[in-house]
């Protein structure tokens, strides 16, 4: 049983990830990357280990961007920036549409290649936030204005810290105003066109975000539009074809694109207010496989003029998307076809404790999954001491068990009576030995997960290892865990009479999950070598006893 199980668990394993292994996409290339200095001109601010606040320096005004220019509007010269510096990010706003055009998030470094310093998750082509006002066939196009702000710079020290802007054109009047908080990537937009009657507001999140991770395949691989209505549904951008066009229907609390480990959201959260009627996602340029960006167009009534929503832009932290509520936290919607198993369990355990152990311990995150690894397998030793006695039982049992199959092999009724009975009186559990092992297999799966979409473990180091998100470059640590495996394996098989298949199965599952966790996160690998070497005693223990008890048996 023990044996079928395992070669059960590894097939499982090959099917599902053997193909990407032996067959990875071709590299994409590169996203349209935006400047490594920011649009003023000045490089973008280190990332401190203890953030605070940032002294965002003077604006500077920059060229306007060619979409604008390419307009023919009279306002085609330069465009006037805006910085909002808070303790997390330093956002700049255009004064052509009062819109966002960079954010720098302070506190995670980019690791695209040649780039140093905060991440830029937004593209240099970028039309976050872009308005239009939509009244029967008219379209004011407010991405067209040229707004006038308050301030020059802002520094977010307060709650309900305010950015006002302003434009006129032709005796018609709008007002945008974007509020700010301190500790907080989310910030709140009210606007109005004053004297318009009832009319849409569209707002275009596009073309997506910049990829700002060393591993770019993975990160164009997990691009795509999420939505919210009864429960988050994801489009990736890489389904849509140049140029396809495809409408998600609405109302939607929210709506947001997505990288690996970014997001941008726009929110209507407000009890009882305006949802978003819905969205138009129309495919962009392909390089190599790979979609890396995707127009994106979502529409809001707007009763007298007035709109107000929310805005999230920054990481998808688990608590952090957690207290916004609304399943924010959901946007990255893992765990394949197991994700109704994988979810909870790294939701509300996994991810829970890693998280304290490494805030209230002051742990490093490498010394977290070693000790929540050495846990793991402390809190399941009786239920694998109960497993590893039950097998030994039904090796104890075997050639009374062969002779029963022997004796009524063409009554199966009488087999099946004869076989419960020998268990009876043995004390042997057949499946005891099988439901303790698939125990730690959620852990297993669901920590693939985490290592996969966990931003709190990117880029952070351990030892040798340069990146728990990410493979040993050096290979160390899987060959570690598939020689503890392997130990594991060994120890087990001590004692017992000769098996060929037994045998095999020792060499084969160390190799094989040895050459499929090479690719695997480093930190996953760190986990699982730690689970076999702390069941190593009781491996050996069990052992003892099991040539003990098979010993005892052969005398008498």
């Amino acid at each position: 049983m023990d044996r079928r199980l395992l070669l059960a668990i590894g097939l499982i394993v090959v099917v599902a990830v053997l193909p990407a292994i032996l067959f990875p996409p071709k590299r994409a290339a590169p996203a349209p990357a935006g400047p490594t200095t920011d649009t003023t001109g000045s490089p973008a601010p280190p990332v401190d280990s203890q953030p605070g606040l940032q002294t965002a320096p003077p604006a500077v005004p920059v060229a306007a961007p060619a979409a604008a220019r390419a307009l023919g509007t009279a306002d085609t010269a330069v465009a006037r920036m805006v910085v909002v510096a808070g303790d997390l990010y330093r956002y700049e706003f255009s004064a052509r549409g009062a819109r966002l055009v960079s954010a720098a998030l302070l506190r995670y470094q980019s690791f695209a290649r040649g780039e140093t310093g905060a991440a830029q998750i937004l593209p240099a082509d970028t039309r976050f936030l872009a308005y239009a006002f939509v009244v029967g066939a008219d379209t004011l196009r407010l991405s067209d204005w040229t707004f006038e702000p308050d301030a020059d710079t802002l520094r977010v020290t307060q709650p309900e810290t305010a950015l006002h802007w302003v434009a006129r054109r032709g005796g018609r009047e709008v007002r945008i105003t974007y509020r700010f908080s301190p500790g907080t990537y989310r910030f709140e937009v009210e606007g109005e066109v004053v004297g318009a009657r009832e009319g849409l507001l569209t707002v275009d999140i596009g073309p997506g975000l910049r990829s700002v991770d060393a591993d770019s395949i993975t990160d164009f691989r997990s691009y795509g539009v999420v939505t919210k209505a009864g429960r988050p549904e994801r489009t990736d951008f890489r389904s849509l074809s140049p140029g396809q066009r495809r409408d998600l229907v609405g109302p939607f609390e929210w709506i947001a694109i997505k990288s690996k480990y970014f997001v941008a959201a726009v929110l209507t959260l407000e009890e009882g207010g305006p949802r978003f009627g819905g969205a138009g996602a129309v495919g962009g340029p392909k390089p190599g496989r790979y979609q890396t960006n995707v127009d994106i167009t979502a529409s809001l009534p707007s009763p007298d003029g007035r709109f107000r929503h929310s805005v999230y832009l920054g990481p998808q932290e688990y608590r952090r998307l957690a207290r916004i509520g609304h399943d924010l936290n959901d946007v990255n919607p893992y765990g394949w076809i197991l994700r109704p198993i994988i979810r909870p369990v790294v939701d509300y355990a996994i991810l829970p404790i890693l998280l304290w152990m490494h805030e209230r311990l002051s742990l490093a995150y490498g010394w977290v999954l070693i000790l929540f690894g050495i846990l793991v397998r402390l809190l399941l030793w009786p239920l694998n001491q109960k497993a590893m006695r039950s097998s030994t039982a039904m090796q104890a049992i075997q050639p009374e068990l062969k002779a029963i199959q022997d004796k009524y092999k063409s009554e199966p009724q009488k087999l099946q009576q004869e076989m419960l009975k020998l268990y009876r009186e043995h004390g042997v559990n057949p499946v005891g030995g099988c439901l303790p092992m698939l125990l730690p297999m959620p852990v297993l799966f669901a920590l693939f997960f985490v290592f996969a979409n966990t931003i709190e473990f990117r880029g952070v180091s351990f030892l040798w290892l340069p990146d728990l998100s990410r493979a040993d470059p050096t290979y160390i640590i899987p060959l570690v865990m598939g020689a503890s495996m392997f130990v594991l394996s060994w120890i087990g098989q001590r004692g017992l009479p000769p098996n060929p298949q037994a045998k095999m199965m020792m060499y084969l599952m160390p190799g094989m999950f040895t050459f499929l966790f090479l690719k695997f996160s480093s930190g996953l690998n760190l986990y699982y070598a730690v689970s076999n070497l702390t069941s190593l005693p009781q491996q050996w223990l069990i052992s003892k006893e099991r040539a003990k008890r098979l010993g005892g048996r052969k005398q008498t």
